[in-house]
């Protein structure tokens, strides 16, 4: 496929840095829309707890059009392959009508497995493959993970499942021919606050979701999903759901709550530093700034 030359903007940046705000002002402004590039707002009915405000969508009584939200159950399995099939759809949707696209949020891995073009590739279980590696110590299993590529974090190594799966993937793309992820010009752009600000930020946004009826969120989610895999997702849904089940009390579960998020707001600078390492241009903006002010430096470096 031919690359695609009209830019995807792509907004991103830790959780609690109002990305959605000005992205959704610069998509008003620019007759785009908006595709959400988080792992969890995927999901129908976790609303509160993953900041899924529909309403900030409305602008001068506008209303600025996103994909990406609500669009699959919760307890759902929902992967990057998935998320890439999606992302496609949606984008040349948008590219259809002549528009141009947003992409905002702050799950680095969606992101970077769009500009980077991850192979897309629905990788089917090899039941032989499986049989044969049963037998394998974790020790050959990672050297024979090794032998296919460089690991540059734990993530394919952290369980023995994910390393037979790892392994099962790598000899499925050495069977089959490459598939083509269609190159996509961008331009980068993120909202950066001192640390001391997004922390305290962090703080007043958990205090004022739990206001807003986040436990009995998750109260309604338990109704259908089992405890165990509603704290899959992490965090509000981790801790809450701990706190229902009697396993923590309500100060316990804001404490480590507040601490989660914090620890997860650092993992996501550091996914973006790692993306800046390897090449990817980012134009940081201060969080400080007037939201107009922050949007018109986007619109002035993209027309």
């Amino acid at each position: 496929m031919s690359e695609i030359t009209k830019p995807l903007i792509v907004i991103l940046g830790p959780t609690a840095t109002g990305k959605t705000d000005v992205a959704v002002h610069v998509a008003h402004q620019l007759n785009a829309d908006v595709i959400s590039a988080d792992s969890r707002q995927v999901f129908r009915g976790m609303d509160i707890g993953t900041g899924k405000d529909l309403s900030s969508y409305t602008f001068d009584n506008h209303v600025v059009k996103y994909h990406l939200i609500d669009i699959v159950d919760a307890g759902t399995e929902y992967s990057v392959f998935n998320f890439q099939q999606d992302f496609l759809k949606a984008y040349y949707q948008i590219l259809e009508h002549q528009k141009l696209a947003v992409l905002c949020g702050g799950t680095g891995l969606y992101i970077e497995s769009i500009l980077k073009g991850y192979r897309l590739l629905d990788v089917p279980e090899n039941q032989s493959l499986r049989q044969q590696l049963a037998s394998e110590t974790d020790e050959t299993l990672i050297q024979i993970l090794s032998s296919f590529k460089k690991l540059h974090n734990h993530t394919d190594t952290e369980t023995r499942e994910r390393l037979i799966r790892a392994i099962e993937i790598e000899y499925f793309h050495q069977a089959h021919p490459e598939e083509i992820f269609p190159k996509i010009t961008y331009r980068l752009f993120g909202i950066l606050f001192d640390r001391s600000i997004v922390m305290q930020r962090i703080e007043q946004r958990l205090y004022q979701r739990l206001d807003q009826g986040m436990i009995e969120e998750v109260q309604q989610l338990l109704q259908y999903i089992p405890s165990q895999r509603l704290m899959k997702y992490g965090l509000e849904y981790k801790y809450i759901t701990q706190m229902i089940l009697g396993e923590i009390s309500y100060d316990e579960m804001v404490r480590l709550l507040n601490i989660a998020i914090r620890q997860f707001a650092k993992r996501q600078m550091t996914w973006f530093r790692k993306m800046e390492r390897d090449g990817f241009d980012i134009q940081w903006i201060d969080g400080n700034l007037a939201l107009d002010e922050k949007c018109q430096i986007i619109i002035d470096a993209v027309q």
